[in-house]
Parts: C-alpha cells; sequence; structure tokens
C-alpha cells in the first residue's frame, strides 16, 4: 500500500467526526487534499457544514468540491479543524508547513474547538526536527531577522543550517501572506515548546511551523490499519 492510500485512508477515518452543522477548518497539504475531497462527497450526498480554507490552493479544491466557505471575520469559532502535519511527536507537537501554509494553518487551528491531525505513519517522530521547521518571515530586513533567529536556535540548543526557500522560479518562495520562509534544518529539536515561544519574540519572525499543544487527536494509517492517538 503506498503512501498515497494510508494518507486517504487516515482522511477517511477523520471523516467520521464530522457532523451535519460544523463549521470546520480545513487544512493545507496532500493528506489534507484528500479529505477535502473525500467531505465534498458528503457534501454532495446531503451534508451540511460550511469551511474556512487554510490557503488559497485549499480554496480552489473546496470550491472545486462544493463546499460551502466562510471566513473567521464572518463566524466567530471553527467546531472542527482537519489537517496533516510533516511530524508528531509522542506529546502530539507538530512541525507544520511544508507547502507554505503555516500562518494561515495556526490562525485557524487556534480558532477551533478541536484539532485533528491525519498522516501516515512515516510522520510519527521520537523527536521533532528532522523536518526541517519553516520560520515565516518578512522580507524587510531579512539579513537581521535570520542573524537574530539563529541566535535563538543556538540558545535552544539546536545547529544545522537556515535557508531561505526557493520558489518555482528561483527566486524566494512567497506564502498567500505575502512572506518568505527560512527552513531551519535542525536534525533534533531538544525543547519545542521552548523554542517555540523563543521564536516567537523575534523581530519580522511572522509565525513558525512549531504548533505546540494544539493537536487533540491525531490519527495514523499504516500498513497494520489505523491508529488514533488522543492528547492526554
Amino acid at each position: 500500500m503506498d503512501k498515497d492510500e494510508l494518507k486517504r485512508r487516515a482522511a477517511a477515518q477523520a471523516l467520521e467526526h464530522v457532523r451535519d452543522g460544523m463549521q470546520l477548518g480545513l487544512g493545507t497539504g496532500s493528506t489534507a487534499k484528500h479529505f477535502v475531497e473525500l467531505l465534498g462527497e458528503r457534501v454532495r450526498a446531503g451534508l451540511n457544514v460550511v469551511g474556512v480554507p487554510t490557503s488559497e490552493a485549499t480554496r480552489a479544491d473546496a470550491e472545486r468540491c462544493g463546499i460551502k466557505l466562510t471566513t473567521l471575520d464572518e463566524i466567530d469559532h471553527l467546531d472542527l479543524t482537519v489537517d496533516g502535519a510533516d511530524e508528531v511527536d509522542a506529546n502530539l507537537d507538530l512541525i507544520k508547513g511544508g507547502g507554505g501554509a503555516l500562518l494561515r494553518e495556526k490562525i485557524v487551528a487556534a480558532a477551533s474547538d478541536r484539532m485533528i491531525v491525519i498522516a501516515d505513519e512515516s510522520k510519527l517522530v521520537d523527536s521533532l526536527g528532522r523536518f526541517p521547521l519553516p520560520i515565516e518571515v518578512i522580507p524587510f530586513g531579512l539579513a537581521a531577522t535570520r542573524r537574530a533567529v539563529l541566535q535563538v536556535l543556538a540558545t535552544a540548543g539546536c545547529t544545522g543550517e537556515l535557508k531561505l526557500r526557493p520558489g518555482k522560479d528561483g527566486h524566494a518562495f512567497v506564502t498567500d501572506g505575502g512572506h518568505w520562509i527560512l527552513d531551519a534544518h535542525l536534525g533534533r529539536i531538544p525543547d519545542a515548546p521552548r523554542l517555540a515561544q523563543s521564536l516567537c519574540a523575534v523581530p519580522g519572525v511572522v509565525e513558525h511551523g512549531l504548533f505546540v499543544g494544539m493537536a487533540r487527536t491525531v490519527v495514523l494509517a499504516g500498513a497494520a490499519g489505523i491508529q488514533t492517538i488522543e492528547r492526554a
């Protein structure tokens, strides 16, 4: 069974938590795309929900699938957000943002009563950091921001390269919010909550891909079946 099929199975399991009338956060990425497509099938069969997309790509997918959309300016909360992750540890803390949508993903997750993460079992790790940590920054003063981020990483016991993410055109990758991304290739993050807090204090950093204490449930699909982990 390939990873794409595993991702779809995890998405299908998460769909069982969706109820008629819910307001949903719709994640970004290959696994979340499966959820949107499966949700669209339910909507066409009569399910009444409304979604808030976390990226322009997800917005396009949801519209194609016939899912009614809204914004966080029009509603005051979300019942549930379903999203993928690049890494998940035993505490259900995450690295997200490989697709570049971390800022909107975190805003939507924070506005939700519950966040369910869907992934294939390869995303479960002993320690976060093998996947490069995305740090979203404003372009102005990039060199100064980069120096400050490197200092924060060093203080947190993290070492590795900090690279500006390139776009398909060879220039800097630009997020939906018009920002750039620095990818921190750390290998291991000794204390994710500490690093998350420290990065937020750096001027020029808009957001980072450490989602600490946000996921309530993680659904992992593997060759042996579905594993559901709940936050204690």
